[in-house]
């Protein structure tokens, strides 16, 4: 498996060559290159990087190589240990640090591992420090501490501190959730999620049920929070009378439900949902404001309904979470995310929150006086059809999306992030772009029918 390099950091399988693998040797270089960006970048900042990580087996073996390169590279380390990406985000802001490494893959299987990498706000780097952080590691020449300049190492816990801003956050409703009685039942992966979540639900009055809750890393399932891989929550959900179930990734910055009858919220509504909340009570108490959301060129146009009912505005971003917050920020967005179960509430912080999620979700349940499944129905139907396909590495991806476009030639053409076809007429699109994370091509098309969904993307399909 090719190792990937990106702007957002370096992932790959563990075991191999180095530059083919993620190895020690990939893991040392890109660790020290960013060392040398952030003292570049932000001169004058605390010289303390923090590190957090999920539950994967490889997990503490690059904790180790990471924490002690970059005491090598003279930066103080505060290891957090095992916690969730949002709180690794979070815990960055709370110390004062210049910027933090998140070691994981966040969705992909159990022999991939990943650095995610952090700014000072305690956001991913942007675009053009990515490009920077590659140009330092092209370049390896790097100039180590020495033995009286190594950076300092203590240990500290955060994930106590996240769940107490979730729970004090104006829009988190503690006590109608209490007084709803939930219970649910969490699917952890064997990650963190396992305490993570149990953590802040019980903290909340919420009965919880654990499945795969044991953050030992041997992954029950798939880690992507797909229906397919929800089985076994799915079961537990009706066996237990629950009120709802509760699938994270290993590193819990996506949430996924599942309704009290065993069938699927839909991992792409996790975001609408928690938007329509926000978005009431936005307007009920800022009436006259303008508001706007946003989520990428691949989730679903049902949030962009669900914010014109409430008369705001919306617009996708290129995928990925970087490129999201960046909109955000410019449109000075209440709500956003991603359709993969990602939502994002800038009042909280700027990244991806399962935790702040469900805190969401179970507020907006409780005032509503719904089941999950009757509050889904509330919402415009559309079906996604979620398709991958395994690419050559040379492909001709300009020459590809050439061919599709002439094919269909009333679409409208959105080439911000791969190529994207709107059908507007017919409430239909499909979106093809290269994975950042994978050696894929992912083909993604929704329609109010889930036939025309499907049959959209195997004609896309069928140019590869």
């Amino acid at each position: 498996m090719s190792l990937i390099k990106s702007i957002s950091g370096i992932r790959g399988t563990i075991g191999g060559l180095p530059g083919v693998s993620l190895s020690p040797l990939d893991i040392v270089l890109f660790t020290a290159g960013y060392a040398q960006l952030i003292r570049e970048s932000f001169p004058g900042k605390s010289n303390t990087i923090v590190v957090g990580r999920d539950a994967r087996i490889s997990g503490d073996m690059v904790r180790q190589l990471v924490c002690g390169t970059l005491r090598a590279c003279g930066m103080d380390v505060t290891d957090i240990g095992m916690a969730s990406t949002p709180t690794t985000e979070m815990a960055v802001v709370f110390s004062g640090a210049s910027g933090g490494i998140i070691l994981t893959a966040s969705h992909n299987p159990r022999q991939w591992n990943a650095l995610k990498l952090l700014g000072p706000e305690g956001e991913f780097l942007n675009a053009a420090q990515g490009k920077r952080l590659l140009e330092i590691v092209a370049g390896n020449r790097f100039d180590f501490a020495g033995v009286d300049s190594l950076g300092r190492y203590k240990q500290e816990d955060f994930t106590s501190r996240h769940i107490e801003a979730v729970l004090k956050h104006p829009l988190v409703d503690v006590e109608a959730i209490y007084r709803a009685g939930f219970s649910v039942v969490v699917d952890g992966i064997n990650s963190v999620g396992g305490f993570v979540m149990p953590d802040l639900l019980e903290a909340m009055g919420v009965t919880c049920h654990k499945v795969h809750c044991e953050p030992h890393g041997n992954f029950a399932h798939n880690p992507e929070p797909l229906p397919a891989h929800l089985k076994d929550l799915s079961a537990e959900v009706v066996s237990q009378k629950a009120s709802l179930g509760i699938s994270v990734d290993p590193d819990v910055d996506r949430l996924a439900l599942v309704c009290e009858d065993g069938s699927m919220f839909g991992e792409e509504y996790t975001l609408v949902a928690c938007a329509d909340y926000v978005l009431q009570k936005y307007t009920a108490d800022h009436p006259g404001d303008n508001i706007h959301t946003v989520s990428n060129l691949s989730s679903t146009r049902a949030l962009k309904d669900i914010t014109q009912w409430y008369k705001g505005t919306y617009t996708a971003a290129a995928v990925g979470e970087v490129n999201v917050v960046e909109e955000m920020k410019r449109t000075k967005s209440i709500i956003g995310g991603e359709g993969n179960g990602g939502v994002i509430l800038p009042s909280l912080h700027y990244g991806r929150d399962a935790l702040i999620g469900i805190a969401l979700f179970l507020s907006h349940l409780a005032a509503k006086d719904q089941l999950p499944s009757e509050l889904r129905d509330t919402y415009p139907r559309y079906h996604m059809s979620k398709n991958r396909v395994e690419l050559k590495e040379d492909i001709p991806l300009g020459s590809l999306f050439k061919r599709i476009r002439d094919a269909y030639p009333k679409a409208l053409v959105n080439d911000t992030d791969g190529l994207r076809l709107d059908f507007e007429d017919e409430k239909k699109w499909v979106c093809l772009r290269k994975s950042n994370t994978e050696p894929i091509m992912r083909i993604y098309s929704e329609a109010p029918d889930k036939l025309q969904a499907e049959v959209l993307a195997q004609e896309i399909i069928s140019f590869l």
